[in-house]
């Protein structure tokens, strides 16, 4: 299979390509936690301290099962995730509720850490490509950097008007990128 992994996904990805090699043609890992998720870096809080701070206000109530704080605490995060201001707006605005799932979240950080994949994706022996936004808040580029370095013979594309989601920001070039590297 052609499997593309992308934030969290990227993440299962790694984990899914290192147990069953032998199905993967290619393997596309996009904005991905670092292959041990303690190395993966955050940039909220560096360059959004008020986006963070605001979020950090939300918690308690959030967390007490208020459904507007947790909406507008998940606004809050989303708002990062983009380089275009445009896109931005646009993509909070049109966000369903029901495609973040605080549970499942909740669910992956507590049990992520148990792994560390870096040995393993140091096998890949199939096509790999890695890609990042430049402006990724969520997972910082230097982490894909360092996935492509570990892989060798990897691609690195890098979308230099994204954030954490370059198939929306930029999905022509996107969708360029992958077809090349399909062929």
């Amino acid at each position: 299979i052609d499997l593309l992994g992308h934030s969290w996904g990227g993440f299962l990805a790694m984990a899914y390509a290192s147990r069953y090699s032998q199905h993967i043609s290619h393997l596309l890992i996009m904005d991905s936690a670092a292959p041990a998720f303690k190395d993966t870096i955050f940039l909220f809080d560096d360059v959004f301290p008020e986006g963070v701070e605001r979020q950090k206000a939300l918690t308690f109530a959030d967390d007490l099962g208020d459904q507007a704080a947790s909406d507008a605490s998940l606004r809050e995060y989303l708002a990062m995730l983009c380089y275009s201001p445009e896109k931005r707006d646009y993509f909070v605005s049109n966000l369903s509720r029901s495609v973040f799932k605080k549970d499942v979240n909740q669910a992956v950080v507590s049990d992520v850490n148990r792994f560390d994949l870096n040995p393993e994706i140091r096998k890949f022996r199939f096509p790999v490509l890695v890609i990042t936004g430049r402006y990724d808040m969520n997972v910082a580029p230097l982490v894909a950097y360092k996935i492509h370095q570990a892989i060798a013979g990897s691609r690195f594309a890098v979308f230099e008007r994204s954030g954490h989601l370059p198939f929306y920001e930029e999905p022509e070039g996107f969708v360029r990128e992958v077809e090349q590297f399909l062929k």
